[in-house]
This record gives C-alpha cells, structure tokens and sequence, in this order.
C-alpha cells in the first residue's frame, strides 16, 4: 500500500498540517478518501500528483504542428514532421491529430492551425523550426568547425 498517506503523511509531503487537511476536507477543497470499516482518512498517490499540477485534470487533444515560411522550405518541413514523430514516439505520447503549414507566421495566414478551436485553456504548443535561431546563420560555418573539433 506505498499508495496511500495517512492525513500526517500527506501533510508532511505537501507542506501542510493535518488540521488545515481536515479542514479542507470539511469544505471540500481537497477531499480525502475514508477507509469504509474505521472511517478514518487516507489520501491517495493520484492526489498528490493532482495537488502539485503534475496531473491535468482534463486531457484535450493532442496536436503536432509544423511549419515552413515557403515553398521551397518544403524539404524543412518534412524534416519537422520527422523531428515531431521521433520526439513523440521516444516519449509515448499519443498524437490526435498532425498539421502542416506552408505559410507566414507573421500575417496569421496558416489555415491548419486557425483550423484549431482553442476552448478552454491551451496548454501547450510545441513547434519546431529548423534553422530558426537568431543570429545563428551567420555563424552556421563557425558553429560546424567547433562540432567537427569536438568530435576529432
């Protein structure tokens, strides 16, 4: 039973006291199970991870996005796709849905992500660009030489 915190536990493990855990449970805030045979309360592993936002409480959709300026980005963008597939599949995380824009960020003209219908909360938006760092390019030779003479 490594899963379940007496009140003291889980007060110790969230900085807490058992009298504000008994209080909240009152109110509702933060309620803790009971065990049905003596009554008393226990807490839960998954209410932990609730209360330190470790755990979303909902799961929307998830969404792989990429996105290349122009169409002669096209090989770019196929990279990026690749990129976000490696990443998702090491990480085991389920993909929804997968879009691509070929167009300018600047003027919000990319019909796949205004295709989005962003309700409650966004949680998160994970985008990859290629060769996208500031002020890197120019240094894109120096930066090769440096990696090759760390390799060598």
């Amino acid at each position: 039973m490594d899963n379940i915190y007496s009140p003291k536990e889980f007060g110790k493990l969230i900085g807490r006291t058992t009298n504000t855990l008994q209080k909240w449970d009152r109110e509702g805030k933060l309620s803790a199970h009971r065990n049905p045979i003596t009554n008393r309360r226990y807490y839960t592993h998954d209410q932990y991870l609730v209360y330190r936002g470790l755990v979303a409480p909902e799961q929307g959709l998830t969404i792989a996005y990429a996105r290349v300026s122009g169409v002669a980005q096209k090989p770019d963008l196929a990279n990026q796709v690749k990129a976000l597939e490696t990443y998702c599949q090491d990480h085991r995380i389920q993909v929804d849905a997968w879009m691509q824009d070929i167009g300018s960020g600047l003027n919000y003209k990319r019909k796949q992500f205004n295709r989005l219908e962003l309700v409650r909360d966004l949680i998160a938006i994970v985008t990859v660009f290629s060769a996208r760092l500031p002020g890197l390019r120019s240094y894109r030779k120096v930066l090769k030489d440096a990696a090759l003479q760390k390799e060598g």
